[in-house]
């Protein structure tokens, strides 16, 4: 049922925003009650923090996956390219990247982010530059996530995704250099 209500609000969201999506909307699509739906989740936001991460979990899910068993150097560029690959899914830029910063707030998002496509660039990171602490992955992975994000926005207002995608691979092979 859990699983229904996520699928049927993310549908919703995608459509019409968080903010012109109703609760007796998103349980009528579901097929199931209000009171299912606050079995499950508090209020709205609170169903739109459960999609968001769920969103969060297949970008990491798919970004890992299409840079998976390369070398850590080509796995970066990969990863790279996995990543817009994955945001282009349609809804996702404005689940993650618009909606869910305007309604979780910027600390909730980052959060969700650390545990997302922050995470699998993190991971990436610090198989490429064994020399780095654990801080400095960090700052540079919550620094090139950024871009990423940035990135991804300009392309779903219209950009082509070469050229970002050029440039963040540069800035991956930037990163790797001794």
């Amino acid at each position: 049922m859990r699983e229904r209500l996520v699928s049927a609000a993310r549908d919703l969201f995608v459509q019409k925003g968080y903010a012109d999506t109703g609760t007796p909307e998103i349980v009528r699509a579901a097929g199931v009650t209000r009171g299912a739906l606050y079995h499950h989740f508090s209020d709205k936001a609170d169903l739109f923090r459960a999609v968001v991460e769920t969103e969060a979990d297949q970008l990491r899910a798919e970004i890992e996956a299409g840079s998976e068993g390369r070398a850590p150097d080509i796995a970066l560029a990969d990863g790279s390219r996995a990543f817009f690959a994955a945001m282009a899914r349609p809804g996702r830029v404005r689940l993650m990247l618009i909606d869910g910063p305007a309604v979780l707030g910027p600390a909730e998002m980052d959060r969700i982010d650390a545990g997302g496509g922050r995470a699998a660039l993190a991971a990436g990171l610090a198989e490429a530059r064994p020399d780095l602490d654990a801080e400095a992955v960090t700052a540079r992975a919550v620094l090139l996530s950024a871009a990423f994000d940035r990135a991804a926005l300009a392309v779903a207002a219209g950009a082509g995704a070469g050229p970002y995608e050029a440039a963040l691979a540069e800035f991956m092979s930037l990163g790797t250099r001794t």
